[in-house]
């Protein structure tokens, strides 16, 4: 009895030690596995951690050196540059870009737009991912969401008007060689007020061609046109505004420089952001003269199908267009004029605040009265810079 209980006694404790002796096989080889395994699992955590910085997180840990870390900019003390640093949380400011414009910046660096060389790129230090959260997260600085986003500052058609406000200054010429010829020239001079409001004014002068090879000229029709945005959002890609103004008789009736008399004038403006940098651009206008035996009402109407394709280490950029026009007398059985306007507008500093449009209008109907015209206009974007600054770009590293 005692014999057999004593086996049983060794039996059960050979079983315990076996399965102790398991038991700590099993910890230790897991232990081994973590240990070994912990620096892998750190190393992996933070290469996550790295790819799922906020834009926040890249904004400190980059740019608050120079732009503060509430984005108004550093003290000129405190980071020992004359230049004036931007200041993000000012909305006239920081709204007034596209995105693609901040992207080549932040990416190649100030010199890139003819701009300092004290921001540097950062192409080599981010990627092209954590450039963007940190470019949304600086756009958040300006607090007021009424103003419209640059992405609706699209390139300038020769016919149908811009719905984003601006500060531009504007020279356009139409020529026509056929008959006896002609001239038309704008200069337009737009100023931008508050985030939504604009006011313009249009100088119009040109030249005719008379029998016998001669030629008179002059001052045409002055306009004075406010402009007010009523919609804008980045979500939907759409903005839609208004303008409504007056149009003075300054210009000679007799030389057909000139109505002879005063009018009213009022448009809708509408844009729509397409895929792949593509746009629509759209207006519809009447004219309503106060003598009607001088000039009669007229509407317009058109639409500006374009893209934006950008080119050469500087960004430099191309932008196709096509536009479809009509317009017509609003007298009883008055006819449509049709016009198609093949052009582009290209920029030509680096700043890209100086750009030139050149197109061919070309009637569809009517040709028996109306003839094919050469467009061409220069563009000053006044709030960017002086016109003679930032013509000059460089991207260093980009050579490579």
């Amino acid at each position: 009895m005692r014999a057999s209980t004593s086996l049983v006694c060794i039996v059960v404790n050979l079983a315990a030690l076996a399965v102790s002796l398991a038991a700590f096989v099993a910890g230790a080889s897991g232990v081994a596995r973590m240990t070994s395994g912990a620096p892998l699992a750190r190393r992996a955590a933070q290469h996550a951690s790295a790819r799922a910085r906020t834009g926040e997180e890249i904004f400190r840990a980059t740019c608050t050196g120079c732009h503060g870390a509430d984005g108004a900019g550093a003290p000129r003390s405190t980071v020992g540059f004359t230049n004036r640093l931007p200041d993000f949380t000012d909305c006239n400011f920081a709204t007034r870009e596209a995105r693609a414009d901040w992207t080549a910046i932040v990416r190649d660096g100030g010199p890139v737009r003819g701009l300092s060389r004290i921001m540097p790129a950062f192409r080599d230090l981010l990627t092209p991912e954590e450039i963007q959260r940190v470019i949304s997260y600086v756009r958040t600085f300006c607090r007021e969401r009424s103003w419209p986003r640059g992405e609706f500052n699209l390139p300038l058609a020769q016919t149908v008007e811009k719905a984003f406000p601006e500060d531009e200054v504007v020279l356009t010429s139409a020529i026509e060689m056929k008959g006896p010829g002609s001239v038309s020239n704008h200069l337009i001079f737009e100023k931008r007020f508050g985030a939504r409001d604009q006011i313009e004014v249009d100088v119009p002068f040109g030249f005719i061609g008379r029998s016998g090879h001669s030629w008179s000229g002059g001052l045409g029709d002055v306009s004075i046109v406010p402009k007010h945005v009523f919609f804008s959002s980045l979500a939907s890609g759409t903005i839609v505004s208004g303008l409504a103004g007056v149009i003075l008789p300054t210009g000679d009736r007799t030389t057909g420089l000139g109505s002879g008399t005063t009018a009213f004038e009022a448009s809708v403006l509408a844009a729509q952001l397409l895929p792949a940098r593509s746009y629509l651009q759209l207006q519809g206008k009447v004219e309503l003269p106060t003598d009607r035996s001088r000039t009669n009402q007229s509407v317009f109407w058109g639409a500006a199908l374009g893209t934006t394709v950008p080119f050469s280490p500087i960004t430099r950029i191309w932008s196709p267009m096509l536009e479809v026009t009509g317009s017509r007398d609003l007298i009883a059985g008055a006819p449509v004029a049709w016009d198609l306007v093949p052009q582009f507008q290209i920029s030509l500093s680096a700043l890209q605040h100086v750009r030139a449009g050149v197109g061919v209008d070309v009637p569809l109907t009517e040709k028996e009265t109306r003839h094919t015209q050469l467009l061409f206009y220069m563009l000053w974007d006044t709030f960017d810079g002086p016109l003679f600054s930032g013509w000059k770009g460089w991207c260093p590293g980009c050579e490579h």
